[in-house]
């Protein structure tokens, strides 16, 4: 295709969910931190730039050699009063041999299901019993793209869900059903926590949302908290628990569910490692998540497999 004739490819949000069906997704990902751990991966620390009304925007570069990719965030949180999004962004995909630009993913719609997607991927490997049932403390975007992928990669069929917003807690567990599970809609986690294997913390608060004794067999990704001020998970929990991460640079700078536990970073084990080796027969076990570009890599990968035309 000459430079005349090039077609730059722009998928919507919709078409960017169809472009990263769940399975596929988690293939690839096996991939690509198999080869970020190799050093076949080119992904620099994410770059924070203050911008106005309070905003800020993150640049997340990343390449494989083939493909690099740009994801752009804008996060405004003085949004929501004009009734605009809080957070917007999109991934600019290039073809890393000549700079030939190949489209743009909606970036907020590749956050929520590649981060989904590493969640299902961790749980596959690392819960003792990923079959469920599944707990889910949220309900927004994050909760709803959980919700998704867990039932098609692990095959989960029935979820409870706990959310500080009755509301939205309602509006997840419709979504939920329209996928044939079985829920339930929760004032408290405690009740359940006997009964769930996984579960899923998908919030933004700065304390605890689960509290109680877990199953020794439970798995829980944290998803929610991505700053050192910010800790989903009691810090007990997490001194007692086989701990795992999506990338320790990440983890160690921003976690606070680890940082405030104090813990000795010896004891988490990255993702792409623990792939290799046999899981835990028991736990608890728990995944932390604060997102890296590797994985915004690996969803440009799977959109434009077909080599962007």
């Amino acid at each position: 295709m000459n430079s005349s004739t090039h077609i730059i490819r722009i998928f919507d949000s919709a078409q960017t969910r169809l472009a990263l069906p769940y399975p596929a997704l988690c293939d690839v990902l096996v991939d690509m931190l198999q080869a970020h751990r190799t050093g076949r991966i080119i992904a620099p620390e994410r770059m924070l730039v203050p911008i106005a009304a309070e905003g800020t925007l993150l640049l997340m570069p990343a390449s494989d050699g083939h493909i690099a990719i740009t994801k752009l965030v804008t996060v405004h949180p003085e949004n929501r009063k004009e009734g605009l999004p809080t957070i917007q962004g999109e991934v600019i995909v290039m073809d890393a041999t000549n700079g030939r630009r190949l489209g743009i993913l909606d970036g907020i719609t590749v956050t929520a299901r590649r981060t989904a997607a590493v969640s299902a991927l961790a749980a596959r490997r690392l819960a003792p019993d990923p079959a469920g049932p599944l707990l889910i403390v949220g309900a927004g975007t994050q909760a709803r793209a959980h919700l998704e992928a867990f039932r098609e990669v692990l095959s989960v069929q029935q979820v409870f869900i706990t959310s500080r917003t009755r509301e939205n807690a309602e509006k997840l567990a419709v979504f939920a059903r329209s996928l044939e599970l079985r829920v339930q809609v929760l004032q408290h986690s405690e009740s359940v926590l006997k009964d769930v294997t996984l579960i899923v913390t998908a919030t933004n608060s700065a304390s605890p949302v689960i509290g109680g004794e877990l199953r020794s067999d439970a798995f829980v990704a944290a998803v929610g908290a991505f700053t050192p001020s910010m800790a989903e998970l009691p810090a007990d929990l997490v001194r007692r628990s086989r701990l795992f991460a999506d990338s320790l640079e990440g983890v160690r700078a921003e976690a606070g569910d680890f940082i405030q536990a104090g813990i000795d970073w010896d004891r988490v084990r990255p993702l792409a490692e623990a792939l290799e080796e046999q899981g835990p027969e028991e736990g608890p076990v728990i995944f932390k998540s604060v997102g890296h570009a590797m994985f915004d890599l690996a969803a440009a990968r799977l959109a434009f497999s077909d080599g962007g035309h």
